[in-house]
């Protein structure tokens, strides 16, 4: 296969690397600041599952300059999809598919209507990563999950090639028959993990520490759940439970991107998150408050 990672952050660099190392063709379309730190240092991963290097990766600057793809693993930030249409347009003119492993579920339906319902398919990532100022990734979890499968008819026969190859590379692959589910319960969990520990500028520890302020993460896993439920998603008391049990399992020192970004002055997925959460309530005429009280605090960082 030839994959495009669209966004060579910490997650698209990492799962990039990881089918480069089984075997994939790989290219990272990049904006010129990240494409000359890969041209200097290289793409490295520094992983507890294990080290992988790429010192000559491919990389382009533009779409216009990329052939023959099967598939785009869309991986940018939230805030930067709407800069990342044209070159996904371009992408499209070449029958390629995309997944994008954004959080939140507002993405699915605009990259539907701009390139095509056929050619969209449903995925989302567990890792927790970042990157040095090498622009190397630092994984420093136990797993790096990557979940997608079909939301339309014709998708099968890619999802079966991505995970033959994925079966190969160093990641847990999941091919999903129900991913729409599976979305829903990382967007009601990272909804609480980054909502609580960016709006405290705490990680997990401190929260879980004090019960009032550990009963708003819970309260937040509950409304994402009603969210679903009006969207016709299942999501069931033992899915918030699934979800509270992670947040009490992870070290005391965890924390989420969107609270690693906040200490370093960069700008937050808070719109593409809470908002959205919010806008898609409004559509259903529900009320959020305890989502709407953390967009509230959190917002005034949204920008550095």
């Amino acid at each position: 296969m030839h994959i495009v990672v669209l966004g060579a952050g910490a997650l698209g660099a990492y799962f990039g690397a990881r089918w480069a190392e089984a075997g994939a063709e790989v290219t990272f379309l990049v904006r010129d600041k990240r494409a000359a730190q890969i041209r200097k240092n290289g793409i490295r991963v520094n992983s507890t599952m294990g080290e992988t290097v790429m010192e000559q990766p491919d990389i382009a600057q533009r779409a216009d300059d990329i052939d023959d793809v099967d598939l785009v693993f869309v991986s940018v930030k939230g805030y930067h999809l709407s800069e990342a249409l044209p070159n996904l347009r371009k992408l499209a003119e070449t029958g390629a598919y995309f997944l994008p492993v954004l959080n939140g579920m507002e993405h699915i339906p605009l990259l539907q209507r701009e390139l095509g319902r056929e050619k969209v398919l449903g995925g989302l990532a567990h890792i927790m990563a970042t990157l040095d100022d090498h622009g190397w990734v630092v994984h420093s979890g136990h797993f790096h999950v990557l979940t997608f499968g079909a939301l339309a008819p014709g998708q099968e026969s890619v999802c079966k090639r991505l995970e033959s190859l994925s079966e190969t590379a160093n990641m847990d692959a999941v091919h999903s028959d129900a991913v729409v589910s599976e979305m829903w319960k990382k967007y009601m969990f990272i909804n609480a993990f980054a909502g609580i520990t960016t709006a405290t500028n705490l990680p997990i520890g401190p929260v879980r520490e004090y019960t009032p302020t550990f009963e708003i993460a819970e309260q937040l896993l509950k409304e994402m759940q009603q969210l679903a439920n009006a969207y016709d998603v299942p999501l069931e008391e033992a899915d918030v439970q699934v979800a509270k049990d992670r947040l009490l399992g992870l070290g005391k020192d965890a924390t989420s991107s969107m609270h690693q970004d906040r200490r370093k002055g960069l700008m937050l997925e808070v719109e593409h998150l809470h908002g959205g959460a919010l806008r898609l309530a409004e559509e259903k005429g529900l009320k959020l408050p305890y989502t709407e009280a953390i967009y509230g605090l959190i917002k005034p960082f949204e920008r550095p």
